[in-house]
């Protein structure tokens, strides 16, 4: 099958969050999917086949299924409208969470995905030491099990080295740490350690947390982001009611083949 390693949210390679894109010309077995994928050892490999008027999109950590990702999805759409369908401008895919719609606007690949509100919860010791640093306030995303905990600034988002033993007591999924930025509306770091994923580079779907909740919190609509870990990513935002908006550029580190 045809094979691409995609680094979105970036312009040039070696930045953003590289995402394996697997483009099988038939629908292959979850085991199957799930060993390319611990292969690949990225934090997720997309597997995108295609149907009559759009395409099926799932989406494997080296250990997981999950039900929504961004930085895949992302390098889904710009694999398939460079490569194989050149004329498209607009992709529908159809995934566990919904149909997502990525639409093309000169180097711009903004993908259309569902908003999560937040709860707020209890700052506990443990989330605390779990980060290694003072936290204003932790929500809890709804129906994503996302852990969100608001830091005091962007340098103690920066700075932060996780306990990741900690980190995985604090929930089954992942946890994401964000502060307001200095030359972007707000920062974040997202860990996910008990999905086989210690810090991902940049994450589209912790977006659609963070954008209502800053959207909230700085009341604006559009809204830039930056994740920052060691490859860094940018991210152009929309808050649009139940929907959000997530934009950003992509390159091409690598295309071949996957023989089975």
């Amino acid at each position: 099958m045809k094979y691409y390693v995609v680094d979105a949210f970036t312009d040039t390679v070696f930045r953003g969050n590289p995402a394996g894109v697997c483009l099988p010309e038939r629908e292959l077995d979850d085991a199957v999917m799930q060993n390319i994928a611990a292969e690949n050892n990225l934090s997720e490999t997309a597997f995108a086949v295609k149907r009559e008027s759009c395409y099926g999109l799932r989406w494997f950590t080296p250990t997981v299924e999950v039900d929504l990702c961004g930085h895949a999805t992302l390098g889904s759409a710009f694999a398939i409208m460079n490569y194989i369908d050149v004329n498209a401008n607009e992709i529908r895919f159809e995934t566990k969470s919904g149909v997502l719609t990525i639409t093309k606007t000169g180097e711009l690949y903004e993908l259309d995905f569902p908003a999560r509100e937040t709860r707020q919860t209890d700052v506990t010791a443990d989330m605390e030491r779990a980060v290694g640093t003072a936290i204003r306030e932790a929500y809890t995303a709804i129906a994503a099990r996302d852990l969100l905990l608001v830091l005091e600034n962007e340098q103690h988002v920066r700075n932060t080295i996780p306990d990741f033993n900690l980190l995985r007591s604090l929930t089954s999924h992942a946890v994401m740490i964000t502060a307001a930025g200095n030359n972007a509306d707000f920062v974040s770091r997202f860990f996910a350690p008990n999905m086989g994923i210690p810090e991902d580079p940049v994450t589209g779907s912790a977006h659609t947390v963070l954008i209502p909740f800053w959207s909230g919190r700085l009341n604006m609509e559009s809204m830039v982001a930056q994740q920052l870990s060691k490859r860094g990513g940018t991210l152009f935002c929309k808050a649009c009611g139940d929907r959000v908006k997530i934009a950003g550029k992509a390159a091409l580190y690598l295309q071949g083949e996957i023989l089975l």
